[in-house]
Parts: structure tokens; sequence; C-alpha cells
């Protein structure tokens, strides 16, 4: 799986998965420009680890619930472009950032609702939409959802039906972007250990639970999930297409 000469454009890419996803595809080859929402250092020390492989990285804010930022984001994406890779263009995104936030139905605010729809649903669809003047032709479009958009599990709700109706997005963008050679999936990762899940996986029972409940026997890693998006993005992913690939180890089956 060779990468090379590939520009990755990764959102949320300063911790968790999306430094897992990062790392990945700079170790097959690509370079990548990774986005932070506060912790610029971060995505300084991902980028670093980025270098050590031998890939060039460049770091830039986003905020991907303020839909008010992304033009001026776009513009950011095409200096660093021009400046560090003399292109006009990116091949992969890779729209991962995310917020975890959950409450029963009964008690979940409007506000609470509202802010994951920013992240999760509004703030995918417009920047995707902002950028894809700067999507090279043939590249690849690869949005992260939740295995919850499968299986439930109390307290989730919004979070899900954020994440559900990227899955639906995702094959109209595959359907509208087909002329111009852009393939378009979804990655569901089951439950992952990462600061996004300390939350959950630590209350009392839940990781024996999951664990218990999956095929193979345990919770996920970041390391589980890069992988994964590499090879939607890789040449021997090109034929897959409008899909939702669940990495979640078998859970609930």
């Amino acid at each position: 799986m060779n990468l090379s000469n590939k520009i990755a454009l990764v959102t949320g890419a300063s911790r968790g998965l999306g430094r897992n996803i990062a790392l990945a595809l700079a170790a097959r080859g690509a370079d990548v420009i990774l986005t932070y929402r506060e912790r610029r250092q971060e995505g300084e020390e991902v980028a670093a680890e980025i270098a050590a492989l031998g890939r060039k990285a460049a770091v830039l804010q986003l905020d991907v619930s303020s839909t008010a930022g992304f033009p001026v984001f776009a513009d950011a994406v095409r200096e660093v472009l021009a400046a560090e890779w003399q292109r006009e263009s990116f091949d992969f995104l890779v729209n991962n950032a995310g917020v975890e936030s959950s409450a029963p139905f009964a008690e979940m605010s409007e506000e609470n609702f509202d802010h994951l729809y920013n992240v999760h649903l509004k703030g995918v669809y417009f920047l995707t939409q902002r950028l894809l003047p700067v999507i090279a032709d043939g590249g690849r479009i690869v949005c992260t959802s939740t295995g919850l958009a499968r299986f439930t599990i109390p307290g989730y709700s919004a979070y899900a039906a954020m994440k559900g109706a990227i899955e639906v997005l995702s094959r109209y963008l595959a359907k509208e972007l087909g002329p111009r050679k852009i393939g378009v999936n979804v990655v569901a990762p089951g439950a992952i250990e990462t600061d996004f899940t300390a939350a959950h996986l630590g209350r009392p029972g839940v990781r024996e639970m999951i664990s218990s409940s999956t095929a193979l026997g345990r919770v996920g890693v970041p390391d589980d999930i890069g992988g994964v998006v590499a090879f939607l993005c890789s040449e021997e992913g090109r034929w897959v297409n409008a899909q939702r690939v669940e990495a979640s180890g078998g859970v609930f089956l």
C-alpha cells in the first residue's frame, strides 16, 4: 500500500483517532495537513511524528462547529498547499473531528443537541462542500461514523442520529462526485480506547460488557482504525465506494 505523492487533510488529528489516522497515512507515504481546535502544541507534536517518518506535515486551526470560519480555513489550505507542496489540491479528506456528549433522550438539552449537530453533521456537510474545489479529481473522502448507528446504547440517541445522517450523506456524495472519480466511504469504529471515550469506558462494568459482547474479546485501540482509513485511500481500495465499513471487532453480532 503506497500513498507516496499524496496529500491528506485530516480534521481533529491532534489526538485520539485522528492522530492515529494521520500517522497511518504518513507511514504509507502520504503527507498530511492536520487540524486542531484549541491545542496547537498537540498538533505540532503529531506533525513532528509525521516528519520523523520522512513525510511533510502542516498544522492548521479549525473549529468544525463554526461554518463562519470555513472560508478562511479553505484559503489557508490553498496557501499551505502552494507554499509547501507547490500544488493547488490535496487528495484525501478525512472528516474525523468530533466531540463526545451523551444524555438519555428525555434529558437531552437543545443546546447539547445543537452542538452535536454543528460538529458531526452541519460542520462535515459544509466543510466538505467548501473544500470540494481543492480536492483532486480521483481523490477520496472518508467520514468517521460509529457502531452506535447500527446498535444502541442508551444515552447516545443524538450522537448516533448525527452519525447515521453522515452515512446517508456519504452515499449521496459518492453518487454526486462519481463524475470526478472521487470515492466516498464511512468508517464506523466500535468502542475505541481514547480520551474521547474515557468517561464512558470508565463507568463500572462498561469495559467488561463491551469486551464480552465483542467477537474478538476486547475494546478497540486507535491502531485498529488508522489502517482501515489508509486502505480506503489507497489504490487497493479504489473499488470500495459508498460503503459503511464497520471496524468494531465484531461487537453485538
